[in-house]
């Protein structure tokens, strides 16, 4: 079971009778809509998941769905929303590339975007859903629940730090989430094969090749 808490960031206010709606990563294009209460409280009866909630329209949230998660708005018609594309926390990214870089296209949403030879975005302020999708396909990875989940952590982690994260993080924050098998690295080794979360994981979440990558 979700529980959604919408309140007002200052007063507490909660916000009643608003239109609350689901999207889960691993079917997007079969939202789950729903609404606050007088409690400021929206409930939604699925299982732990990864994906997005949007408030009045505007994403407000992005990552693990599971539990009670409490959203505060600066006001009813706030329309600051949680960046979707491009570099977290609205850096404009820019290109990495080097001399005798080899570049390929990838076909997103309607337009080419170039990756170098082992998929990792030439221009960071191309990431964007779409690009997770088309390049895991092209790297023949299933996206579930729990890569989504592991890609978003990835891309919040960086948004908050300014850095990214490293291994003994990623295992630490997995283990506490979904338990110690399949928090560990092990497990993480076999949702992200080609890799790990610190090659594989970066890579579809838009990041930079870590330390020893190159």
């Amino acid at each position: 079971m979700l529980h959604i808490r919408a309140s007002m960031k200052f007063t507490r206010e909660p916000v009643k009778r608003t239109p609350v709606t689901l999207y889960l990563d691993t079917d997007p294009d079969n939202p789950i809509r729903g609404a606050t209460d007088r409690g400021g409280v929206a409930s939604f009866d699925i299982p732990p998941a990864s994906g997005k909630i949007v408030i009045n329209g505007s994403t407000r949230y992005h990552g693990r769905l599971e539990g009670e998660i409490e959203i505060q708005l600066w006001s009813p018609t706030d329309s600051d929303s949680v960046a979707e594309q491009g570099m977290p926390g609205g850096d404009e990214g820019g290109s990495v590339a080097y001399p005798g870089m080899q570049v390929h296209g990838l076909r997103v949403g309607g337009r080419e975007i170039e990756t170098d030879s082992e998929g990792y975005l030439v221009n960071l302020g191309d990431w964007s859903e779409a690009f997770v999708r088309a390049q895991a396909e092209r790297e023949g990875l299933k996206l579930t629940d729990e890569t989504w989940e592991v890609i978003r952590y990835l891309r919040d982690y960086y948004e908050r730090r300014r850095v990214q994260a490293n291994v003994r993080e990623i295992i630490k924050h997995f283990r506490a989430v979904w338990g110690p098998e399949r928090g560990s690295n092990r497990h993480l080794h076999a949702i992200f094969p080609r890799g790990g979360p610190q090659k594989q994981g970066n890579r579809l979440a838009g990041l930079l090749r870590t330390k020893g990558e190159h």
